[in-house]
């Protein structure tokens, strides 16, 4: 999906526990069931039905959702988030747990293991917190009550229910049974529907995409994902920026895609500390702040696929890094 799966996801970090229950949005649901039976040849009653025992559930105060982690947090206290040392060993044990599964994902796609479980470790800590809520009720609210009366997210979570209820409907599933997010993210991958219907796989090959609870359809799911979007096997994710340029800001990229050469920041005095012999590789600059300055890093096509997931810096950065940590450690165990 253009609109990231896990960026929906982070309503879920904005949103105090403590919720209300009230009903739907009548008229907004109509339109919605009309659309659905007219669209899809959904049964109109059934669907009626379906939506009495659905009921919003938001924040009595909120008029608006606040800013994500991403946008609110310095760089070093963001990395602190995602990156310890429990995480890092915890992520080990899930490489060492699903070993054969890893394998089989990189074989078939390219995808690095570490990346693989990287994600699934900031996702969902490792399958262990995958959401509660009912994800039917979830994209309901938000699809008809988003805060602040932001139409263009509410049309985004209202294609994401459309997605939900025909990924139910394709799958066989009870769409009142599936939990996840409070923003709809589903599963140890934390999917929105619209890449579940996509992406999703069955990789243990029992018939059926899972999720929720299969590990291995997850990790091809993510698998999957990541060489939908781009994935080069063996190819660097980032380095930090050796930086001798007194015009470093003009090498700055707003955005996460590569737009120049290694040559260029070459001839700019801004070279990776890792070495890369591709001088026609391409590349974007970033300046990340740390407790006491700033960092620069050089982030390449595979930083911005990780970028796909969630379309932030410190996401993709902190992804990079934690599976760089688990690698490490992955290594120096087997050592």
């Amino acid at each position: 999906m253009k609109l990231n799966s896990v960026f929906a996801l982070l309503v879920v970090l904005c949103y105090p526990a403590s919720v209300f229950s009230a009903p739907l949005d009548p008229a907004a649901l109509g339109e919605f069931i009309q659309s659905m039976e007219s669209d899809h040849g959904f049964d109109k009653a059934k669907l009626e039905k379906l939506f009495e025992g659905t009921e919003r559930s938001d924040p009595d105060s909120r008029t608006d959702v606040p800013a994500p982690a991403e946008k609110v947090k310095p760089w070093w206290e963001y990395r602190a988030l995602f990156i310890s040392d429990k995480r890092i060993r915890d992520g080990v044990k899930f490489w060492g747990e699903n070993l054969a599964t890893l394998e089989q994902a990189t074989e078939k796609t390219g995808v690095s293991p570490e990346i693989i479980v990287a994600i699934i470790g900031i996702e969902t800590s490792y399958g262990r917190v995958t959401g509660s809520y009912k994800v039917i009720e979830a994209l309901a609210t938000l699809a008809f009550h988003y805060p602040g009366n932001n139409v263009k997210r509410g049309r985004f979570f209202a294609a994401q229910l459309e997605h939900f209820l025909l990924l139910a409907r394709e799958d066989s599933l009870d769409p009142m049974s599936l939990l996840g997010s409070y923003a709809g993210a589903m599963g140890i991958p934390q999917f929105m529907p619209e890449n579940y219907r996509k992406l999703a796989v069955d990789f243990n090959d029992d018939g059926k995409r899972d999720i929720w609870t299969s590990p291995a359809d997850a990790i091809g799911s993510v698998a999957n994902y990541f060489t939908h979007h781009g994935w080069i096997p063996d190819a660097p994710v980032m380095s930090p920026a050796r930086v001798a340029s007194e015009n470093v800001d003009a090498f700055l990229q707003k955005s996460i895609k590569p737009a120049k050469t290694l040559a260029e920041f070459e001839r700019g005095n801004i070279r990776p500390t890792v070495e890369n012999s591709n001088q026609d590789e391409s590349a974007t600059l970033f300046q990340l702040t740390a407790r006491d300055g700033h960092e620069y890093w050089l982030g390449y096509t595979n930083f911005y696929v990780i970028s796909r997931y969630n379309p932030r810096v410190k996401y993709a950065m902190a992804v990079a890094q934690l599976a760089a940590a688990i690698r490490a450690k992955y290594n120096e165990q087997g050592d």
